[in-house]
């Protein structure tokens, strides 16, 4: 076998940029060409806009309620340019969330964050696995909170306002050069404004081509399960999770209880 086909069958296996030969003392158009095509891709996902009642409408056939909500951020270049306005509710949102309903076990928030693809395309599937995991009568589930021009730290705001035990923020995570629809998964028990990132669990690249919908949703009802057993969440809660293939049957039983 030569040296061309073992890269070959390994570029079969990863997007990441290898074996893409060279030109002189540059490399082949074509890898360049691809390269720049990535670099826009990521670039129109970082500055592309929340489609919010589209969505709704994609889980709205799922029986989701939704409630659409902005950050204090006006535009998306005052998002991009000004990190703490994202991290926080407009004052019509959060006067919306405290006439409402309260005292839910997990509230359920999609941020658009630095990849609106993300949310648009892997929300609605995410959101289905979860709850083809979790038992109906366990947890109380807010409706989803969909916030345009939002970072993770505003579904602290979301979880305190309406006295949620757990807030789970699905958020569109930075993008890549061969991943511009990434979605990240924050779990923060307890939420309430000024939180710290030590006190969120991240669950990270949730997409086809990265962690599928299945396992993912698979990791965090497990954490889910630790949080509410232990009361606590972030640098203090492990994932212990293994393929679940593979996981002792005992143990599946307890973390699907």
């Amino acid at each position: 076998m030569d040296e061309n086909h073992l890269w070959q069958a390994l570029r079969a296996h990863t997007a990441a940029r290898i074996a893409l030969g060279r030109s002189g003392v540059s490399v082949p158009t074509r890898a360049q060409l691809a390269f720049q095509l990535a670099h826009a891709q990521a670039r129109d996902a970082v500055h592309l806009e929340l489609d919010g009642a589209a969505l709704a409408s994609v889980l709205a056939t799922q029986g989701q309620d939704c409630v659409q909500l902005h950050s204090a951020a006006a535009t998306r270049a005052d998002y991009l340019q000004r990190p703490d306005l994202g991290r926080r509710l407009d004052d019509v949102s959060r006067a919306r969330l405290a006439g409402g309903s309260k005292g839910v076990d997990l509230a359920l928030v999609a941020a658009d964050g630095l990849s609106a693809l993300a949310i648009q395309r892997h929300a609605a599937p995410f959101l289905a696995a979860l709850r083809a995991r979790l038992a109906p009568e366990a947890w109380t589930l807010s409706p989803l909170h969909i916030v345009a021009q939002g970072r993770v730290a505003i579904g602290d705001e979301v979880g305190e306002l309406i006295k949620a035990r757990a807030v789970l923020v699905l958020i569109g995570e930075r993008p890549g050069l061969s991943s511009p629809d990434s979605l990240g998964l924050y779990l923060t028990w307890a939420p309430k404004a000024g939180l710290l990132d030590e006190r969120r669990n991240c669950i990270s690249n949730v997409r086809p081509e990265g962690l599928a919908y299945a396992p993912a949703a698979y990791r965090l009802h497990y954490l889910l399960s630790q949080a509410f057993t232990r009361q606590l969440s972030g640098v203090e809660l492990k994932d212990e999770t293994v393929e679940e293939g593979a996981a002792l049957a005992g143990a599946r039983n307890f973390l699907l209880a």
